[in-house]
């Protein structure tokens, strides 16, 4: 295994993640990554782990914008 870089401009936090599921909405804390968003642009908000703390791949698609 080897890093092949190293993004700086990642910032690792923990949010208060709200989800629909089943016509219930739910809230838990979730590990996430940050990804400053460039020109105007919004930051975009990566789940690392799902609502019952599994961890996931952090991918792009999963991304959830902020206001």
């Amino acid at each position: 295994m080897k890093v092949k870089r190293i993004l700086s401009d990642v910032t690792l936090v923990i949010a208060d993640v709200e989800v629909q599921l089943n016509g219930e909405s739910r809230s838990s804390p979730t590990l996430c990554a940050v990804i400053a968003g460039s020109g105007g642009a919004p930051d975009l908000v990566v789940p690392l782990n799902t609502p019952d703390g599994r961890p996931i791949f952090m991918k792009i698609e999963n991304a959830i914008s902020t206001p």
